[in-house]
């Protein structure tokens, strides 16, 4: 069974960094694809950043250029780097692996203020 365990988020003022950490069990880490993900209240979760297992990225256009997704597999951890952070990023960030199943993190609560 794999487990992801996130940590890192947290309360920032706008304009400010955070990094979430990802760390899978298992040894499926290498082989699947790794993505964040975030849901704000009432809305759907959405695709923030997903990195493929050879090293291809995708960002969703709202966070382009201030958040960064990498990945050290000595770790099994997934990083989300998030700079220049907005209020509108609030939200619960959520990790993810994705290949023959599909595995989530619990979810860790990013609250920007403004």
């Amino acid at each position: 069974q794999v487990q992801l365990v996130e940590s890192g988020g947290g309360l920032v003022q706008a304009g400010g960094s955070l990094r979430l950490s990802c760390a899978a069990s298992g040894n499926i880490f290498r082989l699947y694809t790794k993505g964040w993900y975030r849901q704000a209240p009432g809305k759907q979760r959405e695709l923030v950043a997903r990195l493929t297992s050879d090293g291809s990225t995708g960002y969703a256009d709202s966070v382009k250029g201030r958040f960064t997704i990498s990945r050290d597999d000595a770790k099994n951890t997934v990083y989300l780097q998030m700079n220049s952070l907005k209020p509108e990023d609030t939200a619960v960030y959520y990790c993810n692996l994705a290949g023959v199943r599909t595995y989530w993190g619990q979810g860790t609560q990013v609250t920007v203020a403004s």
